[in-house]
């Protein structure tokens, strides 16, 4: 399997590191245009959160974005003391009452989650409705932007965009209050449809572009790709080192355009912007979405090439190791070769991350494979549970 580099870290893994920072909890005053549940604020460092929803669900909020703002920072690597003053977070567990809210401050409202940028440091905040279906979605793309522009108020917007999306699937899980990663590869069959047909833009007009008033088509896509990138691609980590130098070297006190400039001439200082196009559109080319990694190792274990076979499910894994078709698969593979021991435990995870909404033939399949697994391993007693329950 190819070697990722980047953030090896986040890669189909919990990641759950342990705070120190002191927090309090207090009772607020709770204005007529917000009435709902009771309303508490919460206080770290970090952020400064007013929460309806009582003082559990604000110090699960609390822990959630300093989980975030942790795995962010093991990247970007800025000065957490150079806030003045903690972020600003406001939650509402009462739709209407977060319509109201985000309707003053933008004359609409937004899904989920939004956050709001100001030049007055004071008043910006990132306002969430708590516990929605649109908040999972939004959210981590959210939280991402209030970090960036925490210490850079006005990054360039492919890096602004590129990383919000990269981490939309950095998901909390609130019973266990751990994050969890897997690789956004939602746009790359966009991007390699997009080099295809020859429709991709130049780098240059990526990374200098402002697409505060005008969102090009092409932007969103490419911002992502860019980033996937630099964060992973080989060379000697050239180009990640290249990145992480960029973070350093942006002004805090500059505008969009400035740092645009700034970004493009450290990515560019040791290599051309052609021999960096050509090293992404390699790339590209090379990264495979779940699906065709899944559909590349079924066609390898059909001519019983299981090397091949099992570089393809176990890249899957790691992109999707919630997903219960790598370890199947996986399974099968280790009953190939008769170690059985590994087989059982393939399969039973892969029972283990069936989806709540699975069709009884999944299960079915996988307790059926379980069973002939059993008895090839001569564990007659729990073959026949196994295959009874199949049937």
């Amino acid at each position: 399997m190819k070697k990722q580099v980047g953030l090896i870290l986040l890669m189909g893994g919990v990641f759950c590191p342990v705070f120190a920072q002191d927090f309090t909890v207090t009772d607020i005053a709770v204005s007529p245009l917000i009435a709902g549940p009771t309303e508490v604020q919460v206080r770290s460092q970090l952020f400064d959160i007013s929460c309806q929803g009582g003082g559990y669900a604000a110090e699960t909020l609390l822990r959630e974005l300093e989980l975030r703002f942790e795995v962010y920072n093991r990247l970007f690597r800025f000065n957490a003391a150079q806030l003045k003053a903690p972020l600003k977070v406001r939650a509402f567990t009462d739709k209407t009452a977060y319509d109201n809210y985000v309707s003053l401050k933008l004359a609409s409202t937004r899904e989920g989650a939004v956050y709001l940028h100001y030049n007055d440091a004071a008043k910006r905040e990132l306002i969430i409705h708590l516990n929605s279906p649109e908040a999972d979605r939004v959210l981590p793309h959210q939280a991402f932007i209030q970090y960036l522009r925490a210490f850079i108020p006005y990054p360039p917007t492919w890096m602004r965009e590129g990383f919000a999306i990269y981490f939309n699937t950095l998901k909390f899980n609130k019973e266990t209050r751990e994050l969890l990663y897997e690789e956004n590869l939602a746009w790359l069959d966009t991007v390699k449809r997009m080099a295809s047909e020859r429709r991709e833009p130049s780098f240059q007009s990526v990374l200098l572009a402002d697409v505060n008033n005008q969102t090009p088509e092409y932007f969103h896509p490419m911002s992502w790709s860019i980033v996937s990138f630099l964060l992973n691609v080989g060379g000697g980590g050239d180009y990640f080192r290249s990145l992480t130098e960029t973070f350093l070297l942006l002004d805090s006190t500059a505008s969009a355009a400035d740092n645009d400039k700034i970004a493009l001439s450290r990515l560019t200082n040791w290599t051309t912007l052609e021999k960096m196009h050509d090293d992404y559109t390699t790339y590209i080319s090379s990264r495979q979405t779940f699906a065709e990694l899944i559909v590349a190792g079924q066609e390898a274990y059909g001519v019983n090439d299981f090397t091949v076979a099992e570089t393809n499910f176990m890249e899957a894994l790691w992109q999707k190791p919630n997903h219960y078709a790598p370890y199947y698969y996986l399974g099968l593979l280790s009953y190939a070769t008769q170690n059985y021991d590994m087989a059982e435990q393939y399969y039973r995870s892969a029972l283990q991350f069936l989806p709540a909404n699975h069709g009884p033939d999944d299960e079915a399949l996988i307790q059926y494979a379980l069973g002939v697994n059993a008895a090839s391993a001569g564990k007659t007693d729990e073959a026949v549970q196994y295959l009874n329950s199949a049937a």
